[in-house]
């Protein structure tokens, strides 16, 4: 397979950027140390809405359980009558991920697991329904009855049932790369499945890494100055940590038939290019106003590969980093020996590398990219 593949270190400070069920930073042992973590769903939540940023009409896709009314407007909107355009929508979500009757009761249209489509996609889905509705009227003599999507015969939920696998068999849209990057999955229809191109490692601290508590105090602004103590108290948990993350991204997967095979090669470009600098500069938004912990990457290993599997290099820290003078240094020394050993003893090949600082972000972005 060709890889571009990413090696990142990025030191932050006082930060809960990803927290467990109750609340603190999550962790995980590796080398007989716990070390800090945050989760590859943080991190590819957080990169895929910088990567909309970066471009909007490529990465234009919505995982949500709110897709009922954007299909029915849809449909409204190419002339299907409101009640059937619901009926329809109602039964393309029940196809697609169970719509949620209970809500309904509440006054709101959702289905009960996320489902990811792009603009594109619900746009073609509405035009496919809207000429089955049509056809299916015209042919039978009458307006054809509503029938939930997963039952057998000819009625509404059947037209819209096959009107969706027509409109979403693949991703090959052009507003639906990270759909193509970060992947579908559709329990009821696994045509509808779309397997990721991106991979992502859950990034851990290089080092070990301890949990510590903030104790804070509020003061309560009307209260009288005869009057002592906090208005509440509290407590939070966070850590500092300097992490390694893996990222890579399968060109092969994501330009094929059942991908992004419709864009053309600007187009491609583009795409890679917004990932790639989404995936740097992309920080999970947590606690972000009390404690604001957005850095740089510290370090970037940025490899291209037209051959062979993806490899992290995290064992360069399988036995915890510990130094006086910071721990920076000594990651990017261990990183870079253990990126030389592995080529040497395994015979790994790379077409192009290129690493930050030594260059800038624009020179990797375009030395990578060039690969597309």
């Amino acid at each position: 397979m060709k890889l571009i593949e990413l090696h990142i270190l990025q030191s932050f400070p006082v930060s809960c950027l990803n927290r467990d069920d109750v609340g603190a930073p999550k962790t995980a042992i590796f080398g007989g140390a716990i070390r800090a973590r945050i989760s590859s769903q943080c991190l590819k939540r957080a990169i895929r809405e910088m990567a909309q940023e970066q471009a909007p009409a490529l990465f234009a896709g919505n995982r949500s359980r709110l897709i009922v009314e954007p299909l029915r407007d849809a449909m409204t909107a190419k002339g299907v009558d409101a009640a059937k355009a619901l009926d329809a929508a109602k039964a393309i979500g029940e196809y697609l991920a169970t719509f949620d009757v209970e809500k309904e009761k509440t006054g709101k249209l959702m289905v009960k697991t996320l489902m990811f489509l792009s603009p594109a996609e619900i746009k073609t889905v509405a035009e496919k329904v809207a000429a089955a509705l049509n056809e299916s009227a015209s042919a039978a003599g009458e307006e054809p009855k509503s029938k939930k999507g997963k039952k057998e015969g000819d009625g509404l939920g059947k037209l819209a049932e096959k009107a969706l696998k027509e409109a979403c068999k693949s991703v090959q849209l052009k507003d639906a790369a990270d759909i193509a990057i970060f992947g579908r999955m559709v329990a009821s229809d696994h045509s509808l499945t779309v397997e990721g191109a991106g991979m992502f490692s859950h990034a851990l601290s290089t080092h070990k890494a301890d949990t510590d508590l903030d104790f804070f105090a509020a003061v309560d602004d009307l209260q009288g100055a005869e009057e002592a103590g906090a208005g509440m108290t509290g407590t939070l948990e966070f850590n500092s940590a300097c992490y390694y993350r893996y990222t890579a991204l399968n060109l092969d997967m994501l330009f094929d038939g059942d991908h992004l095979a419709s864009l053309g090669q600007e187009e491609r470009k583009q795409v890679v290019d917004a990932f790639i600098r989404a995936t740097l500069l992309a920080v999970p938004g947590a606690r972000k106003n009390s404690m604001n912990a957005n850095t740089l990457p510290v370090y970037v290993l940025g490899l291209v590969k037209e051959k062979g599997q993806p490899i992290q290099l995290i064992n360069a820290f399988e036995k915890p980093v510990w130094s006086k003078n910071g721990l920076i240094e000594a990651s990017v020394d261990l990183l870079k020996k253990q990126h030389a050993s592995l080529k040497k003893t395994w015979g790994i090949e790379t077409v192009a590398e290129i690493s930050i600082p030594d260059k800038s972000l624009d020179d990797l972005c375009k030395v990578l990219v060039n690969h597309v």
